[in-house]
């Protein structure tokens, strides 16, 4: 019953965090059995501690693996399908191509932080916990995103004036971010980021 409920709730090679899980009147203790149950019988893998998944079919034995990427995204960047965090640091300064930098942990800014900072491991992966600057949500998450960059981009970016502008604006432009979209946060951001902005030419060239 629990395993339909499962196939039902999350589908194959999706996360299923044990503390989330309610299930009828099942007590925690008496949830965590029956995970075992189908864990020992091969219908769950274990992915990390309190972290199980359905595997997909596959033509390996083994079946299919869980990503960790997957994982992040479930457990701090979404809450109940609205986006709730975002990747930032040098792990999003990589992805925008501005360093090839290998960042050593994950840095994610989540609604569900409690502090500015807290290391925690997921399968031996370092993920830094941040409380974002303002309450991240559908229409912000983006903005909150490119701000943390800018912020301190002197520390990340490997290329300086035209090309670091190009890379910059072509983020601006694919997430339609405008200048007063930037605007209503600043505030909470140090004062550095008006030099930040104004040193890559963005300051008065984005569109308002």
């Amino acid at each position: 019953m629990l395993y339909d409920y499962l196939v039902t709730v999350y589908g194959e090679n999706e996360p299923i965090f044990i503390s989330d899980l309610t299930y009828e009147d099942l007590s925690k203790n008496n949830i965590r059995q029956q995970i075992k149950k189908l864990t020992d019988a091969g219908r769950l893998k274990r992915y990390d501690t309190g972290i199980y998944f359905i595997p997909k079919k596959s033509i390996f034995k083994s079946g299919t693996q869980l990503s960790l990427n997957t994982v992040l995204e479930k457990k701090y960047l979404q809450c109940k399908e609205e986006p709730c965090g975002y990747i930032t640091g040098l792990s999003f300064a990589n992805q925008l191509g501005i360093t090839t930098q290998v960042p050593m942990a994950y840095e994610v800014a989540t609604n569900k932080a409690t502090s500015d900072y807290r290391e925690t491991v997921l399968v031996k992966t370092r993920v830094i916990l941040r409380k974002p600057k303002a309450p991240v949500n559908g229409q912000n998450y983006r903005i909150l995103q490119f701000l943390d960059l800018m912020k301190d981009i002197d520390d990340y970016a490997e290329s300086r004036g035209e090309e670091l502008k190009k890379r910059l604006y072509a983020y601006l432009k694919k997430s339609a971010i405008l200048f007063s979209d930037l605007e209503q946060y600043l505030s909470r951001y140090p004062d550095k980021i008006y030099r930040n902005l104004f040193e890559t030419g963005l300051l008065f060239g984005i569109p308002s």
